[in-house]
């Protein structure tokens, strides 16, 4: 780039360069003319005179268009000489009389480009300086010779006065975009930051711009940059029927959200919550009232946000007839007590009955509080903080809290534990009451034999088993045990108190430990559930 006057590109530079070129070629034909007398002119010397003036002015406006340099000193010599070749040929070839003394005027630019006001005025001086050499060498002025010099001036300073505005223009545009270039890196960046997925079509649903959101949403390391939206987004409605989302955007005249969409990502069906809008030019009200620029759509993955939404209201719906049966019990069985106790003979017998049958309901109550609150803690992260736990001690205090409820039912549970187990780095909490739902389990389903606590160590890997021999799950119901509020429809179920919530507030806390529980059954033969854990190495 060259700055001067004006600021000049490569391309107008060499535009500039071959013009002062073309110049002495021009006029070294219009002085042959002269030459072999077509054209009488009085200030043709002689011939001698005419080619040392030519000769050299063409070498040097060669030199100068073929070889280019940035150094001011450099154009300020070429420009000096080439303004004494064309003073020259004017004093003594051709006079102002000359057609091509237009010339001058791009003599006048190129000073003003390269070295701004103060080329332009000994551009200016010398034209004048030349009139006044010629009046003296001629004895005057013709009139048509001083409305030429006139002329060049007033043309030359209009075109100086044209490079002015388009200077100041240029510049207001370079810092309009600038401005713009800034402002759309801004967008951007505020774009590619932001977690949801965002795309930007044009009028006939092109993708133009979209976030790296886009990508992650859609599982993809491929642009979208040209891609149809309706390719993109093969999209279903609730009903599973194909939405055009194309077609949806262009009948929208606001914002639009729907949240009862789906689509297919990597094999999985992902809810989505999508937000379309037209995108109208602010520019021209005939083209905003006419048609759209383009759409912005905004895309969320609320499968998870959705399925608790739904997970919840089941939960709250189920909870609720759940613990209607046992409060109504109870309410019932004491509001009869309170009753029987105003009659002086009702046998002591029935009011112990009724009062034990409501202490079972509010024990079940209180069981399910139990589930319900370790439930809540696994599901909101509390007790998540991970401890060195002794896997042997953990293993002994389980035994001697558990083994005096078996002996009270009449069974004997039984510790394995191998040597040397060492540690694992887990939640106690939540392992603790992992290991507690299991045993609490076998004790309840078994009516005569053994439970036996296993922890075995091979390899680094830790597993815990409880195994027992009682009823056994059959293996239809081996599918759905882990379902909350699951209960089997088996009799000798069903006459055991339970809420149904123990084994899937289980899974709860093994996905919490990193862990998968393994049950192995068989109706009539018992059961076993069993995980693993890293051992924590030394």
């Amino acid at each position: 780039m060259y700055q001067g006057g004006v600021k000049i590109n490569d391309k107008t530079a060499k535009m500039i360069r071959f013009a002062l070129f073309a110049m002495p070629v021009a006029l070294t034909f219009y002085g042959l003319i002269v030459q072999f007398g077509a054209i009488d002119i009085t200030h043709y010397m002689s011939d001698l005179i005419f080619y040392s003036i030519m000769i050299p002015w063409i070498i040097l406006a060669s030199l100068y268009f073929l070889f280019d340099g940035t150094n001011k000193t450099f154009h300020a010599i070429t420009l000096v000489l080439i303004h004494l070749f064309a003073i020259s040929y004017i004093l003594f070839v051709s006079g102002f009389a000359n057609p091509f003394i237009v010339g001058w005027v791009l003599l006048c630019i190129a000073s003003y480009s390269y070295f701004g006001r103060t080329g332009l005025f000994f551009n200016v001086l010398a034209l004048i300086a030349t009139a006044t050499i010629d009046y003296v060498l001629q004895a005057g002025l013709a009139f048509a010779d001083v409305l030429t010099v006139l002329s060049i001036l007033f043309v030359s300073l209009i075109a100086v006065a044209i490079s002015q505005i388009q200077k100041i223009d240029s510049a207001e545009l370079t810092k309009s975009r600038a401005h713009e270039a800034l402002e759309r890196d801004r967008i951007l960046t505020i774009v590619n930051n932001l977690a949801d997925a965002i795309l930007s079509t044009d009028a006939n649903g092109i993708i133009r711009v979209y976030n790296a959101a886009s990508l992650n949403l859609l599982d993809t390391n491929t642009g979208l940059d040209g891609r149809h939206i309706g390719e993109v987004l093969p999209l279903l409605d609730g009903d599973n029927a194909s939405v055009n989302i194309l077609d949806a955007m262009k009948a929208s005249k606001s914002v639009v959200v729907r949240d009862d969409i789906t689509m297919t990502i990597a094999d999985e069906a992902v809810r989505l919550e999508i937000t379309y809008s037209p995108i109208r030019s602010s520019y021209s009200e005939r083209k905003q009232s006419e048609s759209e620029d383009g759409y912005i759509l905004i895309l969320r993955d609320v499968t998870k946000s959705k399925s608790l939404e739904e997970e919840r209201d089941e939960f709250i719906s189920v909870v609720s007839h759940e613990l209607r049966t046992p409060i109504t019990i109870a309410e019932g069985t004491i509001s009869n007590v309170q009753l029987m106790m105003e009659r002086p003979n009702i046998a002591k017998k029935i009011l112990q009955d009724a009062v034990a049958t409501a202490h079972d309901q509010v024990i079940f109550l209180a069981k399910m509080v139990n589930d319900l609150s370790t439930l809540s803690r696994a599901e909101r992260g509390v007790a998540d903080a991970e401890e060195e736990i002794d896997v042997k001690a953990m293993l002994n205090d389980l035994f001697g809290e558990y083994a005096p409820q078996a002996a009270k039912k009449g069974l004997q549970l039984n510790l394995d534990a191998g040597a040397h187990l060492g540690s694992v780095t887990a939640s106690r909490l939540y392992l603790q009451e992992l290991l507690q739902n299991f045993i609490t389990n076998s004790i309840k389903y078994t009516k005569e034999g053994t439970v036996v606590l296993s922890v075995h160590r091979k390899d680094g890997v830790i597993t815990f088993e409880v195994k027992d021999t009682g009823i056994g799950i059959s293996k239809a119901d081996q599918e759905k045990v882990f379902k909350k509020f699951y209960r089997s429809e088996d009799y000798r179920t069903r006459e055991t108190g339970g809420t149904g919530l123990g084994l899937y507030v289980a899974v709860k806390l093994s996905k919490k430990l990193g862990t998968t529980i393994k049950l192995t059954s068989r109706l009539n033969h018992g059961s076993s559930f069993s995980f693993d854990l890293t051992v924590q190495p030394k």
